[in-house]
């Protein structure tokens, strides 16, 4: 990385900022919207939906048999490319009972605490 010149390095920074930026869309958006849901009185994590995406499934109502969540997102990402073995089987998700969603928690305690 010798010979560089201050236009290359500045190139770098601006590189790693835009990669920074792209990561991290997401949670800064989660963030703004959990606030701005606060400042609107409403439950901060469904929006007073009273209910969110299933953690397992992610929001589907089916995962992959004998597979976990990391090797889901690979065969995902490979899918997309079409270069992907054939993927194992889909089984009804046992946490949601394949709904693809599950009640708020936040939003049940909350109705607990007032009864």
């Amino acid at each position: 990385m010798e010979n560089l010149t201050a236009n290359e390095i500045a190139g770098f920074g601006i590189g790693v900022l835009l990669l920074y930026s792209t990561v991290s869309a997401s949670k800064v958006d989660s963030f703004i919207a959990s606030f701005q849901r606060r400042s609107l009185g409403m439950c901060k994590r469904c929006g007073d939906l009273k209910m969110i995406a299933c953690s397992n499934c992610k929001g589907v109502g089916s995962v992959r048999k004998g597979s976990n969540y990391f090797s889901n997102m690979v065969d995902d990402f490979f899918e997309s490319f079409g270069d992907a073995p054939k993927p194992a089987p889909m089984v009804p998700c046992t946490k949601c009972l394949s709904k693809g969603r599950t009640a708020c928690p936040e939003c049940s305690i909350a109705t607990r605490v007032i009864q």
